[in-house]
Order: C-alpha cells, then sequence, then structure tokens
C-alpha cells in the first residue's frame, strides 16, 4: 500500500511539472528510455520480460552466468543451497547496456527461496539504480513477489522501486493481458507508453475492510486452491473488487496455512493471504500467495 501510494504521488507530481514546463515552452520532453533486464532459468521470465519489452518498444537484455546453473533442477537447487551456505554470489557477464543511460529499468527474475534468484542480488552488487525508476517482475510457483521487492529495495535504497509484477508458471497463457492492463498503472509516468484512453494511472479501488468468509466465498477459495501441493490453506476472512476494467473480481482472503505432513520439523500453522482471481465466466484461480 505504501509504494501505491508513492506511486500515485509520483505520477501527480510528474504530471504538474510537464504541465509547467509544457506552458513555458513548446519543445516536447525527450522520451524516457526504458530497459528490461531479466534472468530465466526455465524460459518463464523470459517470456515475461519478451511481453514487456514488446509492449513499452524497451532495450532488452538477459543476465548471464560465468558459469550456468545445470539444467536439472535439483542440480540446480544444490548449488544454490552450497553457495547460500557458504556466502558467495553466481558470477555473472558484464551487461552490454550501460544502466547509466536509462530511466526505467524492469528487473525480471524466478522466485527462489522465497526471494530473487542469485543471479539478481549480483547484479544488484554491481549496478547503481539511484534515482532509476525500478518496476520488478517475476514468475514463481505460488508467490513471492511482495518479499523479493522488499530485498530489492533494501540492496538499492536510492532506487524508486515501484510496485512489481508476477504471474504464477501455472498462469502463464494469462500474462499478455495482465501485462496489458499492468503497464497502464505507469502510464502518465512514461511518456514513450501512453494509449489514447488512458490519462491517468490504472489503479483498481482498494479492497474494502475483510468480513467473515460465507459458504460461497469459501467455495471459491477451495476451488481456486484445489490441487496445488504447497497450499493446506482454510480461508477465514476476506474483500473483494473488480479488477480488469470490469472483467474480473480478485479477492483476496486470509487463511491459516497448516502442516501438510505430521512431522516434527513441519513449520507450524500461519497466516497467510491468498490473492484469487475470477474472470467473467472462468473457474478461480489463486494468482499468488504472501507469506
Amino acid at each position: 500500500m505504501k509504494l501505491l501510494k508513492f506511486l500515485m504521488l509520483a505520477a501527480v507530481a510528474l504530471m504538474a511539472v510537464v504541465s509547467c514546463a509544457s506552458k513555458k515552452e513548446a519543445k516536447e520532453a525527450p522520451a524516457s528510455k526504458v530497459l528490461v533486464l531479466y534472468y530465466s532459468q526455465t524460459s518463464n521470465t523470459k517470456t515475461v520480460a519478451q511481453e514487456i519489452a514488446k509492449r513499452l518498444n524497451a532495450d532488452i537484455e538477459e543476465i548471464a552466468l560465468v558459469e550456468p546453473y545445470d539444467t536439472a533442477f535439483q542440480a540446480t537447487i544444490d548449488r544454490c543451497k552450497a553457495d547460500r551456505e557458504k556466502g558467495i554470489l553466481p558470477e555473472i557477464k558484464p551487461l552490454k547496456s550501460n544502466v547509466a543511460d536509462y530511466d526505467w529499468v524492469f528487473i525480471g527474475y524466478p522466485i527462489w527461496f522465497g526471494t530473487y534468484a542469485p543471479p539478481i542480488a549480483s547484479l544488484l552488487e554491481k549496478v547503481d539504480l539511484s534515482e532509476k525508476w525500478v518496476v520488478p517482475f517475476c514468475t514463481f510457483g505460488s508467490g513471492g513477489l511482495e518479499s523479493s521487492s522488499k530485498d530489492m529495495a533494501e540492496k538499492q535504497p536510492n532506487a524508486k522501486i515501484l510496485p512489481g509484477y508476477g504471474v504464477r508458471a501455472a498462469r502463464l497463457s494469462a500474462m499478455p493481458k495482465e501485462v496489458e492492463h499492468f503497464l497502464k498503472l505507469y502510464a502518465p509516468l512514461m511518456d514513450k507508453f501512453k494509449t489514447t484512453n488512458t490519462s491517468s494511472p490504472f489503479v483498481p479501488a482498494d479492497f474494502p475492510e475483510q468480513h467473515p468468509i460465507s459458504a460461497d466465498e469459501a467455495a471459491i477459495f477451495d476451488a481456486a486452491v484445489n490441487g496445488y501441493p504447497m497450499l493446506n490453506a482454510k480461508a477465514t476472512t476476506v474483500a473483494s473488487r473488480t479488477v480488469h476494467d470490469g472483467e474480473g473480481t480478485e479477492y483476496l482472503f486470509t487463511a491459516m496455512d497448516m502442516p501438510r505432513e505430521k512431522k516434527a520439523d513441519m513449520p507450524p500453522a500461519s497466516e497467510i493471504k491468498v490473492y484469487v482471481l475470477v474472470e467473467n465466466g472462468k473457474a478461480p484461480e489463486f494468482t499468488r500467495v504472501v507469506r
């Protein structure tokens, strides 16, 4: 919520500056320069990066490792765990793009261990994003957008980290339409991306206060999470809002995530937030989990 308010205030301030400047001089301000940087292990994040770059007509560059991870999932996880225990970050190849030349930097990554993948940590050690507009985007199994954005802001405290976009790998087919709606949020700030029908930030209405869940809402929650092995949750309260220009309803459920197995080393039950989207005429889908 703080990030969203920051974005809206920034948009108002910037539009005021542009308005004053246009009265003083007829010369049009130069277009923003946009760079999309991404690391992708399985091509999911690459697909999102390409969609964003295409819609913004932005420059795009893949972050590459000097010693790439193994293509096998478990081998990659084992290497990451070993590196984490030793405090080692993977070495990345030098970027061809000069980040200093850009006003906006979109940074994409898969979520590993609850945050951005290690190559992004290496990137954040090497680049200076001070005063840049920075937009995170990520792919994941269940969530991690909020935690990774927070970690990025801590690593780059002088960057203007804005609300990001995340998509479950299982919902990648929905990504192009979601990216279109997501980028409308930045239309007033980014003169390179403007549409004829968008003159202010596309900000969905805030969620109202949560209320105890009804039987119908419980059915929506259960239908959305049914079959996902990493969730064993029971929803308790909920709020909803209209999204996608009236084409769907988004639910924010508060739920208790219970241990999936009766083992001594399993974490205790904890409160989580689960976002569920119900588009007109479609079945409920959970879009992300915030732990």
